[in-house]
């Protein structure tokens, strides 16, 4: 994989990761008249829960579904200029024009009204954009094997790199695919949050993890992962390195994980044998899931990973896909039992669930 930095009119970074030795250097030039991106991002601590909330007004100026015409994702055409410079590309990761963190945010941390009650602290960080293609029509699922071995390739890479930058605690790789997830752009892309804290998922899990080590000597997700191969009902696909199943406690209408047989603390712990192996398994999730109701399927999709300064031990990478569709023109809400008190009811089994998949495939 070859990798070219450069940087747009406004000064972001982007980067493209090419799967073979280019002809021509990559020295497209971002023509675009673009003000410098200011970002206001501030984080502040719930006394109640603990939790960080982000605050980001200025993204509601953000870019909201252009005609596909204008996609800003899309390599750069004549007369259409767009974030990719380029007039082609394999995959290219650039910074967020809107971020919700960015590393030039200013301020100090202090409290909110000076109470000392409420933690307030610059929103520090970095988002990032990942393009997964040039083809505006394509998705994740219909990429070659090939392809998506070069995506992991890319997370890994950048999560070594955002892991590196000052105040960043988490990195969060992840897409959001459909109008019903709240996508506003239809190029397949995702994107990297690199946190100034650790997400108050991860922070329960390792608490669990933590406690089940304590009381039995082993990783949680070990014994779990050893019960799904053992029960098989919940198994969606596998691999060499890889399993995908749904989790006996499933929330969403769909819901999988895809978890390494190997404990492993985030991607950049994976060799080459299980990154390919991941490309073979996720393609098969994928396309059973857009087999589910035979249309796409809008998810969500995000890399779990260790935090950067603790707890690598406690970790197990795995991704998580979810979708709230529960059937082909019917969405799950989060009303007043999920979203209130954070008590899910699942219209279906997760057994129900792997079944269906399965048999979509």
């Amino acid at each position: 994989m070859n990798k070219t930095v450069r940087h747009l009119a406004d000064g972001r970074e982007i980067i493209y990761f090419d799967e073979h030795e280019l002809a021509q250097p990559r020295e497209a030039v971002d023509t675009r008249d673009l003000p410098a991106v200011s970002a206001a991002s501030e984080i502040r601590c719930d006394p109640l829960t603990g939790e960080w909330v982000a605050m980001a007004a200025h993204r509601q100026t953000r870019t909201y579904k252009p005609p596909a015409d204008l996609c800003p994702l899309c390599p750069t055409r004549p007369g259409k200029p767009s974030e990719v410079p380029e007039a082609d590309y394999d995959v290219v990761v650039f910074e967020n024009r809107f971020p919700s963190f960015a590393k030039n945010v200013s301020g100090e941390a202090t409290t909110v009204d000076g109470a000392g009650l409420v933690p307030l602290a610059p929103g520090r960080g970095r988002c990032e954009v990942v393009c997964f293609t040039s083809d505006h029509e394509r998705s994740f699922g219909e990429l070659s094997a090939e392809r998506v071995r070069t995506v992991v390739d890319v997370w890994a890479d950048r999560t070594a790199a955002l892991s590196e930058l000052d105040g960043v605690e988490q990195v969060f790789p992840f897409e959001n695919r459909g109008e019903e997830i709240g996508v506003t752009l239809h190029h397949p892309h995702g994107q990297i949050y690199a946190y100034p804290f650790v997400t108050p998922r991860t922070e329960r899990m390792l608490a669990t993890a933590a406690a089940y080590r304590a009381e039995h000597g082993r990783h949680v997700m070990g014994d779990v992962l050893a019960n799904e191969h053992k029960a098989g009902t919940r198994v969606v696909a596998e691999g060499r390195f890889w399993t995908a199943f749904v989790p006996p406690a499933a929330r969403w209408p769909v819901q999988v994980q895809v978890v390494p047989h190997r404990q492993v603390a985030d991607l950049t712990e994976l060799d080459a044998a299980e990154r390919d192996d991941f490309a073979r398994v996720y393609l098969q999730v994928l396309r059973r899931c857009d087999g589910l109701y035979d249309r796409p399927l809008p998810y969500v999709a995000g890399w779990y990973q260790s935090p950067r300064h603790r707890d690598r031990e406690l970790s197990w990478l795995h991704l998580e896909l979810f979708s709230v569709l529960r059937s082909r023109d019917k969405l799950k809400y989060l009303a007043g039992s999920e979203s209130g008190m954070a008590v899910w009811v699942n219209d279906s089994t997760p057994e129900q669930i792997a079944e269906r998949l399965r048999a979509a495939g």
